[in-house]
């Protein structure tokens, strides 16, 4: 046990994975989240979570961040800007104890480079209003972070999967579809390996940019067609990208086709991926039930 704070604003998927993590790490981990009903159920599991809806801080928000020495930043921004900096800025400067900030983006960023491969010194090229919103946070966090002295790393996650989010229970619910764009491919990347890196990255005090990826961007069709081997299931037909039945959101994910570099991750932080590929990441959600949730 250790005198050291983690708080992290958003206690979602991933970062919920984090905390687990890192158990034993610190004196304390706390976190935010919308309601009060999640907050009773993650402090019974040991997590310090208080209610945080991102139009004000309360008193205890408030006291959390000053004393944190490590934070982690998930919430998505919005038009108005970074909620957390927004509305608690002069909680983040006041904290005295200080040592490391962590945010969590995504490698929506980079925009689309027509299935080249990026990379982390690849600069970023925004172009849904989503990637432009998180790029300003990235500055505003980098702004903050040399205001206060404290390393900032930026780590820019592309689609996560894990636990009850994955390939495996859109086939078990029949939801599963084979869009076919040609050229089109993704990375993925399992949310114990966020965990993993995220927490390489705090212990560290590591700064800059880390793609938090696997080492295969493919084909989304591909994924779906292997889950459904490992199940046992028939394997969806194909559906052609341009006349299928998509929402807005869900199309404009398709707009943007790259293959995504992770080389700091090891090279920085020498962080080894448990699941390197969609394949070993969906055989071992498969293999101990997990991918129910």
């Amino acid at each position: 046990m250790t005198g050291k704070h983690l708080f992290i604003f958003g206690l979602g998927f991933s970062s919920q994975a984090l905390a687990q993590r890192v158990k034993g790490d610190y004196a304390s981990i706390g976190g935010t989240v919308r309601t009060e009903e999640k907050a009773a159920r993650l402090r019974e599991a040991g997590i310090e979570a208080l209610v945080f809806d991102g139009e004000s801080a309360s008193d205890a928000v408030i006291a959390a961040t000053r004393r944190a020495t490590h934070i982690v930043q998930s919430i998505a921004p919005g038009t108005a800007g970074d909620p957390v900096i927004a509305l608690l800025r002069e909680a983040l400067i006041g904290a005295e104890n200080l040592e490391w900030i962590g945010y969590l983006s995504t490698v929506g960023v980079y925009g689309d480079h027509g299935g080249a491969w990026v990379d982390e010194a690849t600069p970023p090229n925004p172009q849904s209003g989503r990637s432009v919103e998180r790029v300003r946070a990235e500055t505003e966090w980098q702004i903050l972070g040399e205001e206060r002295h404290v390393p900032v790393a930026l780590f820019r996650l592309s689609g996560i999967y894990g636990p009850g989010r994955n390939a495996l229970v859109q086939i078990a619910e029949g939801t599963a579809r084979r869009l076919v764009k040609p050229g089109q491919v993704f990375n993925r990347i399992h949310v114990a390996d966020i965990a993993t890196a995220v927490a390489a990255g705090a212990a560290q005090k590591a700064s800059g940019v880390f793609n938090v990826t696997d080492d295969e961007p493919g084909p989304p069709q591909d994924v779906v067609a292997f889950a459904a081997e490992i199940a046992g299931k028939p394997v969806p037909p194909a559906i052609d990208f341009e006349t299928a039945d998509l929402s807005p959101m869900a199309r404009s994910f398709y707009g943007e086709n790259k293959r995504v570099g992770n080389k700091r991750l090891a090279g920085d932080l020498g962080v080894r991926l448990a699941y390197p590929t969609y394949r070993e990441g969906i055989t071992a959600l498969w293999n101990d039930g997990s991918w129910r949730g």
